[in-house]
């Protein structure tokens, strides 16, 4: 049998010791990741010794562009591919298990949010519906889908149209995600200001050119006053992963129970940073153990800052890292 079966039962169980599971779907990943065992191996690290989380070696995000990253050899059902510009070369993140993601997103979603079939669930993604392969719209279909509502869809360019709906959802007081990329959120409250007091407004990050780029303080800070909210959610979320974190105010990210986020040194990319009493600051690498099919333990080039309770923010990118189209120009 799979191994992989039996360790994606385990990463989404209610008594999942994280660190327990961590180090069995490295053991598994080192197996069966050819890219991943090569690089570990390149790196004259001696398996046998790993023991804890600081310990496993992450793989940097930039080999999702270069290679295939599975673990096990298998079809892909699906294949993810990143945003970027003609002059980049994309991510591709190859998916075993269309069922994993759906599960881990469903979850992850229903942690912080409750019951997908209380909302109504409206997309502002015309950029990622463009194109194809997006992890994101894959995500929020299914979660329109999921929330049977019937107002719930994607709106390309029709603000007049998603206005209309927004007017009618908030007399019924229907709880409402309005999930966008940052630049059309931005468009469409430069032109329809209305208050929204039964409506998440959740921004993706995505500006790719398309407006000048804002601090994220700046975009939520519009936002906030177009729409009278209190605060602008956030979703933060790749191509390579397979989970999202969310943030429900000030870009503080919180990760769902099988997903970590640890930082490592700026200038030393193999040095763990140690977990503080207060806010720590480095690169941003993740842990996401519903990988189970490709890489579990990624460096990303985000830098961000980390707090003792396991939040996480955003605040910057590494120079030199390539444009990303989920990237969002932070403090």
């Amino acid at each position: 049998m799979d191994l992989g079966v039996n360790l994606t039962k385990e990463v989404f169980s209610d008594a999942m010791n994280f660190e327990e599971t961590a180090l069995k779907v490295f053991r598994f990943q080192y197996q069966q990741n050819t890219v991943y065992q090569q690089y570990v191996d390149a790196l004259k690290v001696e398996v046998a010794s790993i023991k804890n989380l600081r310990s496993i070696p992450f793989l940097p995000i930039r080999f999702f562009k270069t290679h295939k990253v599975l673990s096990t050899d298998f079809e892909a059902e699906l294949v993810f591919e990143s945003s970027g510009t003609t002059a980049t070369v994309n991510s591709k993140h190859y998916i075993k298990s269309t069922a994993i993601y759906e599960h881990s997103f469903k979850a992850g979603f229903a942690q912080f949010y409750g019951d997908i079939k209380n909302w109504c669930i409206l997309g502002l993604l015309p950029s990622y519906l463009e194109r194809k392969n997006s992890s994101l719209v894959y995500m929020v279909q299914s979660l329109v889908e999921e929330s049977k509502h019937p107002q719930s869809g994607f709106y390309l360019y029709d603000f007049n149209k998603l206005s209309d709906t927004l007017k009618q959802l908030e007399q019924n007081r229907q709880p409402t995600l309005l999930i966008g990329v940052t630049f059309a959120l931005l468009d469409f409250a430069e032109k329809y200001k209305q208050p929204l007091h039964h409506t998440i407004i959740m921004e993706t990050g995505g500006m790719k050119g398309r407006r000048r780029d804002l601090i994220r303080n700046e975009v939520q800070d519009i936002l906030k006053t177009s729409f009278e909210q209190v605060a602008i959610h956030s979703e933060y979320g790749m191509t390579e992963l397979l989970s999202q974190a969310y943030s429900k105010s000030e870009g503080i990210f919180y990760t769902p129970d099988w997903m970590r986020i640890v930082l490592r040194e700026e200038d030393d990319p193999l040095t763990i940073k140690h977990n503080t009493d207060h806010k720590t600051r480095g690169l941003i690498n993740i842990i996401d153990l519903a990988n189970i099919y490709s890489c579990s333990f990624i460096a990303t080039d985000d830098l961000g800052a980390l707090y003792p309770d396991g939040s996480f923010e955003i605040t910057g990118r590494l120079d030199n890292s390539d444009l990303r189209g989920c990237s969002l120009l932070s403090l």
